[in-house]
């Protein structure tokens, strides 16, 4: 299985990074591709990556191509691609807001499957949703799963509206939880603690509640029932939240990113 990754930022390079590192090339070198001649150059002594400058010397030879540049590249990038590509070939977009449909229509290929990643895949432990169009095999699929679960967890959902919920839920949702993160550590700062102080104090909490919540069946309305205690602390942060419809306004911040990735593949 040869794979290639065409574009080396955030996204391609950490996908790149985990599935070179891992046992499912079987030691072959993992294909990379990037207009950047600083990037390559970069690219070009990590001994697991074999890096290209031209397209034409990588994509015929790929069994599988994952591309992961800005959609706004992905129009010409395709005109490109299209006289390299062969039928064969199974295509994976990283791209937010490009439908399969645009893909195969773009490509003249029907093996296309759309993914939609997060930012913590860069430290192994990202979220990745993809769907497929019909033509792609169940062994294809499990194949794929196995290669994006290198930086995490994956899930296949039944089609690419599920893509654009979790843009909304998993894609963007690290942004929310750095959100309030930042609220946490202003507070903090607020109360007199230094800058490290704030830091650590916000970190461990939201470390310790993550695990709490992973290695139990409670739901996190359980949890928080029983950290807040009638008349207490923490039930006057609760109710403030409340009393400021905190949860309804993260809902549509979440709805605001799920209908802008809508808009997108429009």
């Amino acid at each position: 299985m040869k794979v290639l990754v065409i574009g080396a930022g955030n996204m391609g390079l950490t996908y790149a990074e985990g599935m070179a590192q891992s046992p499912l090339l079987n030691r072959r070198n993992l294909m990379i591709f990037d207009v950047s001649a600083e990037k390559l150059s970069s690219l070009d002594k990590i001994s697991y990556f074999d890096v290209y400058e031209n397209l034409g010397d990588c994509l015929p030879k790929a069994d599988i191509v994952f591309v992961a540049v800005k959609p706004y590249h992905s129009d010409e990038l395709f005109k490109k691609m299209k006289e390299m590509v062969n039928p064969d070939q199974l295509i994976i977009s990283l791209m937010a807001g490009v439908t399969i449909e645009t893909i195969q229509d773009s490509l003249n290929l029907k093996k296309i499957i759309r993914a939609m990643p997060n930012l913590p895949a860069k430290v192994g432990l990202g979220m990745t949703a993809f769907t497929a169009a019909k033509e792609v095999t169940r062994v294809e699929l499990l194949m794929v799963r196995n290669l994006l679960d290198t930086t995490g967890e994956a899930i296949h959902v039944e089609n690419e509206n599920f893509i654009n919920a979790s843009t909304g839920i998993s894609g963007s949702g690290p942004a929310y939880v750095f959100y309030f993160m930042q609220s946490m550590m202003e507070a903090a700062l607020k109360m007199g603690f230094s800058q490290n102080d704030s830091k650590i104090l916000v970190t461990q909490t939201f470390e310790g509640a993550v695990k709490l919540f992973t290695e139990s069946d409670l739901s996190p309305n359980s949890w928080m029932n029983k950290v807040a205690s009638k008349g207490g602390t923490t039930r006057a942060a609760l109710d403030s939240m409340e009393d400021n419809n905190v949860k309804e306004l993260i809902k549509e911040a979440a709805y605001a990113a799920f209908n802008r990735a809508t808009e997108l593949g429009k």
